[in-house]
């Protein structure tokens, strides 16, 4: 089976160094604050806000660490009266895609709680389609929900986010029937040649870095001659919850890797400030976002898949720089502290996706991506007559109802480490997704695991029902 690969170049980083006294220190980060105008709790956006001009801030609010126990038993409360077969923890909920579209046409349209939040499903783990039903079923662990960290629903008891229907059916209209599959699901978020060409100006007359408040001055520098970077969304509508998600994990990840937002207690990560060295003053750095499925399992007929693994990891590659601000890749040297930063993050990745949503979320929406590539290939819309007719319609069901993100601040610390001052700049995000589904990852069960968990399914459903376990 083929496999698209899904990459996610995940940060830039700017390096500018000079020399300064010989010292360890990290300048304090300058953040942007939320409001009561423009902060919206409850928007999902997984630690970040997107004001009507499409410019992103981070929005620390309701981060893991400063939401108190009282807010979380009263956010928990207000989704007590969910139904308590939905509420009730199981290991793997079974949710028919085909039956879920019918219930929304038959009720006129209306997205029931349970629809809009997937009936609390966490991961996708298994696709199934059955012929004698001709049912497309998703299937994974799942549980009773409600408004946690970050604004983001997320389980009762796991913490771990549910899959939001919009999100499911930003993939699925990727990979819809009847039409060619999106090459490039993914954004960017990218410094302008003119902001790198002016910071190479800056950087050329600014002159000693040393004494009170120079250091201080040359960051504030370089974010002014960088100046706000833009974002460009690819293969999804930008106004989707999925492309802000996707958005603001990239600008949290490049936070987290020059060590402007701090890393989680409990969650150990090798930042790229802590282990970067004097280079290349023109240097740059990216990181990648890949599949990290140990491997994709399919029953013989390949109507039953399984996703095996962690979901995501992250890679390194480095570019540099040219006097007018043109960014060149740099094949096959990977900085050390690049490395070291890429390598340990994959690591934490899935403690890190519990305390930070965000990259649980992006975790789900690449589980999505792959599952709606799986299905559109299989033909399982043709094998069921299914056609999409209500959810794949914008029309009739909208998810491109968001701010949509255009343009953010670029990121700026500062470190004096070894008698050297650095001063990296998160100059860039790029997803670039090549392939979701690679035959080399893609395996014929060997103990037909996948087969008894399909053939313990009991499609005995009730008119109007989607969901079981």
């Amino acid at each position: 089976m083929h496999f698209r690969k899904f990459t996610t170049t995940l940060l830039t980083l700017l390096l500018v160094w000079a020399f300064a006294a010989a010292l360890t220190e990290v300048l304090p980060a300058q953040t942007s604050s939320s409001s009561s105008e423009d902060s919206n709790p409850y928007s999902n956006y997984s630690g970040v806000r997107i004001d009507a001009a499409g410019v992103v801030r981070r929005d620390y609010t309701l981060d893991y660490g400063r939401v108190n126990e009282q807010y979380l038993i009263s956010a928990r409360a207000s989704y007590s009266q969910l139904p308590k077969n939905v509420q009730e923890k199981s290991l793997i909920r079974y949710l028919s895609l085909n039956r879920l579209e019918k219930a929304l046409i038959d009720g006129n349209g209306v997205v029931t709680e349970e629809m809009k939040y997937l009936a609390g499903l966490q991961r996708i783990r298994y696709v199934f389609y059955f012929p004698e039903s001709k049912d497309i079923v998703i299937a994974g662990p799942a549980e009773g929900w409600y408004p946690g960290y970050e604004g983001v629903m997320m389980g009762t008891t796991t913490h771990r986010p549910v899959c939001e229907l919009q999100d499911l059916v930003v993939a699925l209209r990727a990979y819809a029937p009847g039409k060619e599959a999106t090459a490039v699901v993914g954004c960017s978020i990218d410094p302008t040649e003119e902001g790198n060409a002016r910071l190479q100006q800056f950087q050329q007359s600014f002159g000693r870095y040393d004494g009170p408040g120079r250091r201080e001055a040359f960051v504030r520098g370089l974010r002014e001659s960088l100046g706000l970077q833009t974002i460009r969304v690819d293969g999804i509508p930008a106004s989707t919850h999925a492309a802000g998600v996707m958005v603001a994990a990239d600008y949290r990840m490049k936070q987290i890797g020059i060590g402007v937002e701090s890393v989680p207690r409990g969650v150990r990560i090798d930042t790229f400030i802590a282990n970067a060295q004097p280079a290349n003053k023109n240097a740059l750095f990216r990181w990648f976002f890949v599949p990290d499925y140990q491997s994709v399992l399919l029953t013989e007929d390949r109507t039953g898949m399984e996703l095996i693994g962690s979901g995501v990891k992250l890679v390194a590659e480095d570019e540099v720089v040219t006097a007018t601000g043109e960014r060149i890749v740099q094949k096959g040297k990977i900085d050390k502290a690049s490395k070291i930063f890429s390598e340990s993050f994959t690591a934490e990745y899935a403690k890190l996706a519990q305390k930070s949503l965000v990259f649980a979320q992006l975790r789900n929406f690449v589980d999505m991506l792959v599952c709606a590539a799986h299905i559109q290939k299989e033909d399982f819309y043709g094998k069921a007559g299914w056609s999409i007719e209500f959810l794949g319609n914008e029309e009739k069901y909208a998810v491109q109802t968001f701010n949509a993100p255009s343009r953010v601040e670029p990121v700026v610390g500062s470190v004096v480490r070894k008698g050297v001052f650095m001063a990296p700049i998160g100059g860039g995000v790029e997803i670039e997704p090549q392939t979701a589904l690679r035959s080399g990852n893609a395996k014929i069960e060997e103990k037909e695991q996948i087969t008894k968990v399909r053939n313990n399914v009991k499609l005995e459903l009730q008119p109007g029902q989607w969901w079981w376990d």
